[in-house]
């Protein structure tokens, strides 16, 4: 503490000398001076790491003292200190960007009291947040080895990302590294879990809220078709993701209700958001609707029809709403559609796809300064962020709010950063998804994967006689043994989805109002 530099600005220091030798004792350094103008040539001179500032002294006030200081110095934490409790004077310090805000007469371990608020702040929750982790680090562990319906799983991967972004705030990285050990620990267990109960889930037995029963499950009961709804659909939204964005959304909707729901297998778009749209299984909307499903191997867009979907599903649960739909995959579509967006005043039900965050996860593979912008989770966390705050849908996001429109947030499925190879060898036909595979005469690892003979078991369309499904568990890639070395290279350390794991199936939608 020897070297925390204070300076303490009030026209009446004298009378505050017990209170400069209790911080002295305390090993501060305290310098004193009893106007502003003083007070302003001073950080000037010298630095300082925090000031105390009187509100009220003669010739310049404390307020335009504060103002001075800042225009100086705007980094340099400024407490407060006034006689009088006017709301104004509190408004304008607050405004002002002061650190702290005391009344008099204050005592001395007031003063210390936010001194270790402010200047011991980052330390002091370091320890905290580490010290909370350890504890429950060992109910973590112990979770894992009982964990066993998909509810615990969920609640167990919200906790594991509340601590991996409280962990990345204090940049601890001895508690991060064993918490990503945890995290691959989780992802091993949570495929074992998979492989044993995803196909008991089609038959009834205790199944959660999925891709193609969330519209009739979640969304339906909760749409406000008096003010109307906004249902926004992210592609490719991890639950880290949608928590780093959720405060930003706080500031114009409050949370009434959140669901973690599953993904279907493949965790891949033109499977999982079909199937939110539709609200059925891949085999089903091949057999009810053959000119609006395409396979992996078909040629064509596979997700041009969730409209047509949406329609007929809202026709099916005899919903009669009105309703519009809008896919955004670039800048300008976005911007126009937040241009025009109270032109939606009417509709019931308005759905935005919004496609970039996949747009991220795919440019990292095909660009090198996304590799190197996204080069870890937290730095995907980071750039999804960015570009939210930035985007026109929180645009969207705000006139909807002004609308009293409800909010609904969700996502397809999640991606996971895939960082090791499996080999997988198939007949030319093979779907070409590296967390995935579809097609004739599959050869592959069997400890790397859930393999599923008969693709009608999990309702998906078999592709031709004798095709299986695989999927890649935890943070594997299928490689070919042809090229084998340049292709491990090539997509080692890139976001993929289509495979089991907990940042791919465990996916969060939110119900939100307008405040």
């Amino acid at each position: 503490m020897s070297n925390i530099n204070i300076l303490w600005v009030d026209d009446e220091i004298d009378l505050l000398k017990p209170h400069i030798i209790f911080l002295e004792k305390k090993n501060y350094t305290v310098s004193t001076c009893t106007n502003g103008a003083d007070a302003i040539d001073m950080i000037d001179e010298e630095q300082f790491d925090i000031v105390f500032l009187d509100e009220n002294m003669p010739g310049i006030s404390g307020l335009e003292t504060l103002t001075e200081i800042k225009s100086k110095n705007a980094n340099l934490p400024i407490i407060m200190i006034t006689k009088s409790e006017e709301e104004y004077i509190m408004e304008d310090a607050i405004g002002n960007k002061i650190a702290d805000y005391l009344i008099k007469p204050v005592n001395p371990n007031q003063i210390l009291l936010s001194l270790k608020k402010n200047l011991d702040h980052s330390r002091l929750i370091s320890e905290k947040t580490t010290s909370n982790y350890q504890q429950d680090f060992r109910k973590i562990a112990m979770d894992l080895s009982m964990v066993n319906s998909h509810d615990e799983w969920a609640e167990l991967y919200q906790k594991l990302v509340y601590w991996e972004i409280e962990l990345e705030n204090i940049n601890d990285q001895g508690m991060i590294e064993i918490l990503e050990s945890q995290k691959q620990e989780a992802n091993a267990q949570f495929f074992k879990f998979i492989k044993k109960n995803y196909e008991d889930w089609f038959q009834g037995y205790d199944s959660p809220v999925l891709s193609h029963t969330l519209f009739k499950d979640v969304i339906v009961p909760n749409l406000d078709t008096d003010k109307g709804t906004l249902l926004v659909v992210i592609d490719n939204l991890r639950f880290d993701q949608w928590r780093v964005i959720e405060p930003l959304i706080s500031d114009y909707y409050k949370k009434t209700k959140e669901t973690a729901f599953y993904s279907i297998l493949p965790t891949a778009t033109q499977y999982a958001r079909n199937a939110i749209f539709s609200g059925l299984m891949p085999s089903e909307m091949e057999k009810m609707y053959p000119n609006y499903w395409k396979n992996d191997t078909d040629e064509g867009g596979k997700n041009l029809h969730e409209d047509d979907f949406l329609a007929e599903q809202l026709k099916r649960l005899n919903l009669n709403i009105k309703h519009e739909y809008y896919k955004i995959t670039n800048l300008r579509a976005g911007k126009q559609l937040a241009d025009s967006y109270k032109s939606t005043k009417e509709n019931d039900l308005t759905v935005i796809v919004y496609n970039f965050v996949d747009m991220l996860s795919h440019a990292k593979t095909e660009m090198a300064v996304i590799k190197e912008l996204a080069d870890d989770d937290k730095a995907y966390r980071s750039l999804t962020l960015s570009w939210f705050k930035n985007s026109p849908l929180m645009d969207i996001l705000q006139k909807a709010q002004e609308m009293g429109q409800k909010l609904i947030i969700t996502t397809d499925h999640g991606t996971i950063n895939a960082t090791a190879p499996t080999k997988v060898i198939g007949d030319k036909n093979i779907s070409s998804n590296l967390r995935y595979k579809t097609g004739r005469s599959l050869s592959f690892n069997e400890k790397d994967v859930y393999a599923v003979q008969n693709p009608k078991d999990i309702f998906l369309p078999t592709i031709n006689m004798n095709s299986s499904f695989i999927f890649a568990k935890e943070d594997l890639f299928f490689a070919y043994p042809n090229n084998y070395n340049h292709f491990v290279k090539y997509y080692k350390n890139t976001y993929q989805h289509g495979g089991i794991s907990l940042e791919e199936m465990v996916i969060p939608c939110a119900i939100l109002e307008p405040k």
